[in-house]
Parts: C-alpha cells; sequence; structure tokens
C-alpha cells in the first residue's frame, strides 16, 4: 500500500488554488517542486522554519529568471548552457519552467534536440543529481517497493526508455535517461502539465556499447543488453507494475530499438493508455506537415507519391498515418498503401528480396515488381528508385548524413514542378542534407521541413524560413487531452486530428515554414489538447463531459508561478 504523500494540490474556494505543504527548512528547499528559494514570503519563512536560511530579501520569480538569464548567457557552448539549465531544474522546477516557457523558442534546442544527445553521449560525466526511476533486471521482483518511492501520487505522464536507440546516435544505455527528462521538460513547458505529475524512467536493461562499459564513469549497468523472453518478461514487469502504483499514467514508450519499438506498442497499446513517440508522435508531426503542404499547394495526400529514405521506426509510423489518413477519403487500404515505396540500406524493400522484418511487409512492394524494377533500372537504390516513381514527396528518417545527394535531389526536382521534402533524421550532424543544398539543388523549387533545426536559405533574392518537424509540437498537447478527458486509449484516429489541428495553424506563405513559430508552442499544444479531447468524446474514449473541450484543457493547463504555500 502506497505510504503518505507529501505534496498535495488543492483548490480551495475560501483560499484560492494552494499547495498544500508537510516539509519545513532544508527538507522544503532541497525539494525542487516545492522550493521557491528566495522568493519565500516573510510569512512563508516563519511558518515554514525558513527564517535565516535564506536572503533577507524576498524576490519576485520575474527578478530569479532576470538571474537565471545573466547566468545562462555567461555560458557560449550549448553543453555548458544545457547543465546551467538542468542545475535550475534541479533546485527550483517553477523557476525553470518560467525560463523556458518564456523563451521557448530559443531554449527548445538547448533542453532537447539537438543538445540532449550530446547530453546523453556524456550522461555519467555531467551528472549533478539523479532524476526519474531507474529500474534493472535485479529489480523484477519488487518494482511495487520501488515504484513506491516516488514521492507522489497523481503521475499522469511517464516517459521510458531503454537507451538502445537514442535519436540518431545508438545504444546510450543508462544515459538515454535525457530523453525522458527532456521529453517531460516539454510536456510540462509547451503542454501545460504540472510538473508534479511527470515522471522520467530508464529501463536498464545492459548495453551493447563497449565505450561505455569501458567508461569507469559510465553510470549503468556493465552487462550486455538483455533479449528475448527474459527481455519481454521484465518489460511486462514494468508495465503492470506501474499502471498498478500509476494507473492514471499516459505511458510514452521512447527510442527503444525498431523491432522492440513495434512488438511493444503492439502488445501494449490495447491494454494500456500508451503509445510510442518514435512510431506515433513522429508520424503525427510529419502528417501535420504534409497536410499543410497540401493546403500551401491546393492537392490532396491521395494524389501523392511518397518514396521513403529508410524504412524503421519513424518511415513505418508516417506511411501508417498517412494511409489511414487516405482511408478517411474512401481510398482502400491496398491502393493507399501502394502509393509508398520504401528504400532502406539494402535498396528498394520488395518481398523476395530476402526475409524482411514484420514491421516492413505492410509497404513491401511484391516480388514481381521488386525483381521487374531491378532488372528495368539496373538496381533498387534511392537515386533509381526516384528517377523511375518520380515521387511528389520525398522523406528521410535513416539516420544516414548525406543520403540526399545532389542527384537524388535534382531527380526530384526534375519529376515535379513543387517537391516536397522531409529530411529528418536529428541531430542536425545525421540529417539527409541540409536546408541550403535543398534549395540549391531544387533550383529553388522545394517546399521543405527538416528534424532538426536549420538557418533560414537565401535563393534568388528571396529568403525561407525551414520548419521543424519537431515531436514538440504534438505529444505535450496530446498528453495534455488525453489528462484532461481521462481518455483510456490513444488511437490512430487521435493523431489525425491532432496533426489536422497543427497543420491549421501553419503559414500559407512559401517563404515560411510548413510548421507554426515555436514561439507559439503552447498555443499549438492547447489546439491539439482540444483536438484530441474532440476526437476522444467523439468516439467513446473517455468519459462524457459536462463542459465543452476547451475548458476542460484550459482547468488542466499548468502556468508556471508561485502559489501559496499552506501547512499540513
Amino acid at each position: 500500500m502506497s505510504k503518505t504523500r507529501w505534496l498535495t494540490l488543492r483548490h480551495d474556494p475560501q483560499r484560492g488554488r494552494h499547495v498544500e505543504v508537510g516539509l519545513r527548512g532544508h527538507a522544503i528547499l532541497g525539494s525542487p517542486i516545492l522550493n521557491k528559494g528566495s522568493a519565500f514570503s516573510e510569512e512563508e519563512r516563519d511558518r515554514f522554519g525558513l527564517r535565516g536560511l535564506l536572503p533577507p530579501r524576498v524576490s519576485t520569480l520575474e527578478e530569479q529568471v532576470v538571474r537565471i538569464r545573466e547566468n545562462y548567457d555567461r555560458h557560449k557552448d550549448d553543453l555548458a548552457r544545457y547543465m546551467e539549465l538542468a542545475a535550475v531544474m534541479d533546485r527550483n522546477e517553477t523557476l525553470y519552467y518560467r525560463m523556458l516557457v518564456d523563451n521557448i523558442e530559443e531554449l527548445l534546442p538547448i533542453v532537447y534536440t539537438p543538445t540532449v544527445g550530446q547530453a546523453c553521449k556524456e550522461f555519467g560525466h555531467i551528472l549533478r543529481r539523479s532524476r526519474g526511476i531507474f529500474l534493472t533486471l535485479d529489480d523484477s521482483s519488487r518494482m511495487d517497493e520501488i515504484l513506491d518511492n516516488w514521492p507522489t501520487d497523481d503521475v499522469r505522464v511517464i516517459v521510458v526508455t531503454d537507451g538502445e536507440r537514442i535519436l540518431g546516435l545508438g545504444d546510450l544505455g543508462s544515459g538515454g535517461m535525457g530523453i525522458p527528462i527532456g521529453k517531460l521538460a516539454l510536456y510540462v513547458g509547451a503542454g501545460g502539465i504540472h510538473p508534479a505529475k511527470a515522471l522520467p524512467i530508464t529501463l536498464d536493461t545492459g548495453t551493447n556499447n563497449k565505450d561505455l562499459i569501458g567508461d569507469p564513469l559510465y553510470m549503468g549497468v556493465k552487462k550486455k543488453r538483455l533479449r528475448g523472453a527474459d527481455y519481454d518478461k521484465f518489460i511486462e514487469a514494468f508495465m503492470v507494475a506501474t499502471h498498478k502504483r500509476f494507473p492514471d499514467a499516459l505511458i510514452q514508450f521512447e527510442d527503444f530499438a525498431t523491432a522492440n519499438a513495434f512488438a511493444l506498442l503492439s502488445r501494449y497499446q490495447d491494454r494500456f493508455l500508451c503509445f510510442n513517440d518514435d512510431i506515433q508522435g513522429t508520424a503525427c508531426v510529419v502528417a501535420a506537415g504534409v497536410f499543410a503542404a497540401m493546403n500551401r499547394l491546393s492537392t490532396e495526400v491521395v494524389d501523392q507519391r511518397f518514396v521513403m529514405g529508410g524504412a524503421g521506426e519513424s518511415v513505418v509510423g508516417i506511411a501508417g498515418l498517412l494511409t489511414a489518413a487516405m482511408r478517411e477519403q474512401g481510398v482502400p487500404e491496398k491502393e493507399a498503401a501502394s502509393k509508398f515505396w520504401l528504400v532502406d540500406s539494402q535498396g528498394l524493400v520488395y518481398h523476395g528480396r530476402g526475409e524482411l522484418p514484420p514491421h516492413k511487409l505492410r509497404f513491401a512492394r511484391s516480388e514481381v515488381e521488386g525483381t521487374d524494377f531491378a532488372s528495368r533500372h539496373g538496381g533498387i537504390d534511392l537515386l533509381r528508385v526516384v528517377r523511375a516513381v518520380r515521387p511528389t514527396i520525398l522523406m528521410g528518417a535513416s539516420g544516414q548524413a548525406g543520403l540526399f545527394t545532389r542527384e537524388v535531389i535534382e531527380a526530384l526536382a526534375a519529376g515535379t514542378p513543387r517537391p516536397i521534402l522531409f529530411a529528418l533524421s536529428n541531430p542536425t550532424s545525421k540529417c539527409e542534407c541540409t536546408a541550403e543544398q535543398a534549395f540549391a539543388w531544387s533550383k529553388g523549387t522545394v517546399i521543405m521541413a527538416t528534424g532538426s533545426p536549420f538557418p533560414p536559405v537565401t535563393y534568388c533574392d528571396s529568403t525561407y524560413r525551414i520548419g521543424q518537424a519537431n515531436n514538440a509540437f504534438v505529444f505535450p498537447g496530446i498528453g495534455l487531452g488525453v489528462i484532461a478527458c481521462k481518455a483510456r486509449r490513444v488511437t490512430e484516429g487521435i493523431f489525425l486530428a491532432s496533426a489536422r489541428a497543427l497543420a491549421a495553424l501553419a503559414p500559407r506563405d512559401p517563404r515560411e515554414p510548413l510548421y507554426p513559430s515555436q514561439s507559439e508552442i503552447r498555443k499549438v499544444s492547447r489546439a491539439v489538447a482540444i483536438a484530441t479531447v474532440e476526437e476522444a468524446l467523439r468516439t467513446d474514449l473517455c468519459p462524457p463531459a459536462t463542459a465543452k473541450a476547451e475548458e476542460l484543457v484550459d482547468r488542466e493547463m499548468w502556468e508556471p508561478g508561485y502559489l501559496p504555500y499552506v501547512a499540513v
């Protein structure tokens, strides 16, 4: 049975919204969620035993932000900036999120991609204070006990990874914890979910990264990765124990290896409230970019031809969601799937090329088509596929820098007057091509979005701003909407509704990005959350509501600010 907790959020008609606190003195100053630092009022300093433990002058939150900004600006290296912000989070989460919300477009690349990738690589060397929960195979028989160590009961969103496929960097073991921490920072900063409701978890199932195993400061289990039935049993124990401890929590799977990612999603999406961000979140934000491009060109998804560089989680997820969008317009599944040509490291994906992993089968071309293609075109590599198919949309989520060569982009531009290009791999060093290359090689005809941030591109005296297909546009809002309406599942319909809500906010000017400004991300999250609630209500995925979707969402959104504390 869960022990008594120390943090409860209340709304009292007599006192207004406040926080009930059972800690005093150094204990309250040591709690990042409760600590206000120098902003504790005179009354609170007396009530909670803080008198003399703080400088005598009471600061405002705004003054504290100025101080943090000064310290942040002293750093010129992005990793140092990341660590400076992490230090603020470790001591005062309200201050951290005020700083983040007020500067979200500037800080997003610091608290998440691309800087978080470097932070994960150096996790054992930069760790200052542990955050979240780490679980190992040795904990399988006592997960209930370990999860009960978490100090708050009302956890509503969990991001979990096993660290095997971190961004485009591969196996980073327990260092992958930087990803759940970063994702949850965006759930809070962009989506307005209270930080007390967020929990990062790393499942340390070992690592096959020899550099990590040889690193004396590596913080994880120095064993080969767990595989097979033992791995499945461990994940099952985790899912059951987590649902028991936090029955209302949305679980987001993050950065699992491709085979595990698809297997876990298939196994659990109908049993628990969960989704996979690499498969479904990426699909949602990319679909939104495609919808925005369709609006700009006054055309339809069903009229497009897609060549996909890569055939992993993101690519299959994108193709699957766009296929669902076509089905909604009356296109049969087989016909919709036939509009996608997937090209992996071995070339065009088709039946008979060899034994294909299960996740590739849905979009594999027929054996006859594949062998005929190879015969007629002299090979099945990406350039030959682009030249033969003449796609209107080329996407890459391969993790292979330079995959989109000059010849590939020239072939793309030769096949359609306004080619659409998504170079989605991140961090930036892994991107399939740069924005400058895409505009130069397409002679300025391309409509482009990327997975990593790129500066504006000037071509023939026109300047084009590049939209980043950042999952932060969708998953915080989906999480907020799920929490607001108490949805039981996250469905394909929710991702489509969210994608359309995001696309509706995109600029129409061809020089502007396919996505809204990241400075508007809380507005975007609210719109996505409302679309999530409306879809959940429409399809009976949540209890009937007595209020409009907008009201449910607005009730749940947290604005970083200090509330009065009441002793318990």
